[in-house]
């Protein structure tokens, strides 16, 4: 491939998703131009209808008051039922395996309460090296009130590329067996873009005994995913990344339905009563026998709103168009990248395993030594990425509303960069 012979305009023409960016507010530059916009794996962009919603529930609380919840357009007593087929859509689930609730680490605590049940001879859980953050502190935290200080292992990835390969996890998914419950790792590495294998990992873990969970925050709106065909015991996610549902936007879960109608030990609250005698105000709690039973307060309408606008746009894109065109872009911006390395013998190294199987939107670049400076750089062009110390810079096209020549005007201004780091 040889990216300055492609037309990208051309390809623009082409595209099948390219009404759906008109569809979205897209950020500009001061002379009023669209930026161009590559962080939809840390925040999505806002629907336009977005605020139409907001405004409609607004006006409902303005005239309803307390009438609301039962008389508003959208009455808010069963509002987050609006979103149960296009998060089953989105994550492979049945309608009772899913709901919109909380955040993801509020839900991950939530979940773990139930499916973390640790003995004296296993008591560990599993997780990749390199995870996010929350992820660590809410595995690390919730062993610990536990009584365990030392729970948490790391499958550890390779020292030069930083992936996971695929045959260390399974060997260290069978090497601790005998030790560990949960295995709880990212569907997607925030870091990396590396997707994991989610159908023969949740397969070889749960054959072994193992409670299985992802973090999907990276995951879900992004590639797609089968969580009740694969048997996956409990995922969550976010929606303010590629779900594009604001920032801070209520979260979801999935627990699969094998998972029901257990006695299984949770926190509870009125919001996971039976909806018949909710309003009864029984002293004894009496789980809704789906997903909905880990939920625990109403839901907070405004924070659940914009997700109106932007979960049927997946549905009507699909997902065969939405998968091709991500690999199309991915795979020219990471191929452009490379070639530019090549000529210019810049030191840039793809973190990212940008094949089909192995990565979704993201590409995350080492620009060893320049990192900076090609960030600033890309910022100044009005190109918005995603800057990670020391020297990655992570760029997410989302198939929604990024173009082909946003990927010519990228790999443009880096080649400018680098020519200008070398002078």
């Amino acid at each position: 491939m040889q990216w300055k012979t492609i037309d990208f305009y051309a390809l623009d023409a082409e595209d099948k998703l390219k009404e759906f960016r008109s569809q979205f507010h897209l950020p500009r530059n001061p002379d009023g131009t669209e930026k161009v916009y590559l962080t939809g794996n840390s925040l999505g962009l806002q629907p336009i209808k977005a605020k139409q919603y907001l405004l409609e529930e607004l006006d409902d609380w303005a005239n309803l008051g307390v009438d609301g919840h039962t008389h508003a357009r959208r009455p808010w007593m069963h509002y987050h039922e609006l979103f149960t087929a296009e998060l089953a859509y989105l994550t492979g689930a049945e309608p009772n395996e899913v709901v919109a609730m909380n955040t993801l680490t509020a839900n991950l605590h939530l979940l773990m309460a139930s499916f973390y049940r640790p003995t004296k001879f296993r008591y560990k859980i599993l997780c990749e090296a390199k995870a996010f953050p929350s992820d660590y502190y809410a595995l690390d935290s919730h062993a610990r009130f536990h009584g365990y200080t030392d729970a948490v292992l790391e499958i550890p990835a390779d020292k030069h590329t930083g992936i996971l390969k695929h045959e260390t996890i399974l060997e260290y998914i069978d090497k601790y067996a005998d030790e560990a419950t949960l295995l709880l790792m990212g569907g997607v590495n925030y870091y990396t873009g590396q997707v994991f294998d989610m159908e023969e990992i949740t397969t070889f873990a749960r054959e072994r005994g193992y409670t299985v969970g992802w973090d999907l925050a990276h995951a879900v709106g992004n590639i797609p995913l089968k969580l009740h065909e694969w048997g996956v015991d409990f995922a969550a996610w976010c929606s303010y990344k590629y779900l594009n549902g604001s920032p801070g936007a209520v979260a979801g879960i999935f627990v699969h339905q094998r998972h029901h109608n257990r006695l299984l030990p949770r926190f509870e609250g009125w919001w996971g009563h039976c909806k018949d005698t909710r309003f009864q105000m029984p002293h004894n709690f009496q789980p809704i026998p789906t997903a909905e039973a880990w939920q625990l307060s109403n839901p907070p309408i405004f924070s659940l709103t914009p997700l109106l606008a932007s979960l049927p746009m997946f549905r009507q894109a699909g997902w065969e168009a939405l998968r091709n065109k991500s690999r199309k872009l991915t795979t020219l911006l990471a191929r452009g990248i490379e070639e530019i390395n090549d000529t210019h013998s810049s030191g840039i190294r793809i973190l990212t395993p940008y094949s089909n199987e192995h990565s979704g939107c993201q590409v995350s670049v080492v620009f060893e030594g320049i990192g900076r400076q090609v960030f600033d750089r890309l910022t100044e062009a009005g190109i918005v990425t995603d800057w990670r110390h020391p020297d990655v810079i992570r760029m997410a096209p989302v198939p929604l509303y990024n173009s082909f020549s946003d990927i010519q005007k990228t790999l443009e201004t880096i080649e400018s960069a680098v020519i200008e780091q070398q002078k």
